[in-house]
C-alpha cells in the first residue's frame, strides 16, 4: 500500500476507496453567502434481499459489496449458520437484487414481511426470534489492551474515506489487536456490521478474538449484531442506549462508547480492560480528521 500521511498503518484486506465510480456525485449549490459550490454527495439506491425465492426486505445501501451485505445480513437475522448452507449468491445490478439460495428451504423465509430499511437507521430489523436466540450467547473471555483502542482509533480517523470525502455515511472495522482489517462503509451503520458479516460469513473468519469499531450509536440492534458475529469486543464513537448496555452485559461484550482522542467511556465489560496505555500520554484528534460524534445519524 502506497506510503504517505494520510495512508492508514498496516494493511487492510478491505479498505474504503472514496474515488471509486458511482459511490457520489458531484452536485452543485450555493452557501449561506451565496458562493456557488460544487460538492461530493453519497449515491444511495435499493438493494432487495432474496432468500431463495421469498423477497426479506428491501434496504437503501450505496451499492458497494452487495453480496457481502445480503449474507451478512441473514446471518445476522440467524437465517443462516454458516456457507455450507449456500449453494449461490447472485447479484443483478440492473434490477439491484441479491439471491442467496440454501440446499433446503431455511424456515427462517416466511417469518419476515417484506420491509424497508431507510438510510436514516429509523426502521429497525430486530425481531422477537432473533432477540431469543442472542440470549444464548456467551461470549468469549477476551482481555482488551487499551493501547489498542487508542492505536485503532488514530489509524481508522485518518484513513481516507467516503466519510473524509462526503460526508452522510457511516463506517464499521474489523479488527484484530491493534490492526484494522476490513473496513466497510454505508448509509446505514446497520448495513456496513451486515457487509463486515458477510466478509467474515465467507471466509470463515472466527470472530473470537476480534474487535468491532463502529461510528454509529451502540443501540440494541448493534449490539445483538455484534454478539451474533462472535465478536467480544464493540467500540464506537458514539453514545450508548440502556437497553444496548444491557444486552452487552448479559451476553458478555466489552462495550466502548465515546472512543475520541485520548478518551472513551466503558459501560460493559470493564473488568477486562487491561489499562496498558497512560491517558495522559495520548494526542487528542487532529482538527482534519476529527468526526462528528453522538447523533452523526
Amino acid at each position: 500500500m502506497p506510503g504517505g500521511k494520510d495512508q492508514p498503518i498496516g494493511e487492510f484486506r478491505i479498505a474504503p476507496d472514496p474515488q471509486a465510480t458511482g459511490l457520489t456525485r458531484q452536485l452543485t449549490g450555493s452557501t449561506h453567502s451565496g458562493e456557488t459550490v460544487s460538492i461530493a454527495v453519497i449515491e444511495e439506491r435499493p438493494l432487495t434481499i432474496f432468500l431463495n425465492s421469498t423477497e426479506i426486505l428491501t434496504a437503501m445501501t450505496i451499492g458497494d459489496y452487495p453480496e457481502f451485505l445480503a449474507l451478512g445480513f441473514l446471518a445476522n437475522q440467524g437465517m443462516l449458520d454458516d456457507m455450507r448452507q449456500v449453494t449461490g449468491v447472485d447479484y443483478d445490478a440492473e434490477s439491484d437484487a441479491v439471491v442467496v439460495r440454501t440446499v433446503d428451504k431455511t424456515g427462517h423465509e416466511e417469518k419476515l414481511r417484506k420491509k424497508t430499511r431507510t438510510s436514516g437507521c429509523a426502521v429497525g430489523t430486530v425481531f422477537g426470534d432473533l432477540y431469543e436466540s442472542v440470549e444464548s450467547v456467551k461470549l468469549p473471555d477476551t482481555k482488551l489492551r487499551v493501547s489498542w483502542l487508542y492505536s485503532l482509533a488514530a489509524t481508522i480517523n485518518r484513513t481516507p474515506s467516503l466519510y473524509l470525502e462526503a460526508g452522510a455515511i457511516h463506517g464499521t472495522v474489523l479488527c484484530h489487536q491493534d490492526l484494522p482489517l476490513v473496513y466497510m462503509e454505508d448509509v446505514g451503520r446497520h448495513n456496513a456490521v451486515d457487509k463486515v458479516a458477510g466478509w467474515m460469513l465467507v471466509n470463515e473468519v472466527n470472530g473470537s478474538d476480534k474487535i468491532l469499531y463502529t461510528t454509529g450509536r451502540l443501540t440494541t440492534e448493534m449490539i445483538i449484531k455484534t454478539a451474533m458475529m462472535g465478536i467480544p469486543v464493540l467500540a464506537s464513537r458514539s453514545g450508548f442506549t440502556a437497553w444496548g448496555v444491557d444486552i452487552a452485559r448479559k451476553v458478555g461484550l466489552t462495550l466502548i462508547g465515546r472512543l475520541r482522542g485520548r478518551r472513551f467511556m466503558c459501560l460493559a465489560g470493564g473488568e477486562r480492560l487491561i489499562r496498558d496505555a497512560d491517558y495522559r500520554n495520548m494526542q487528542d484528534e487532529d482538527r482534519r480528521h476529527r468526526r462528528k460524534a453522538a447523533g452523526d445519524d
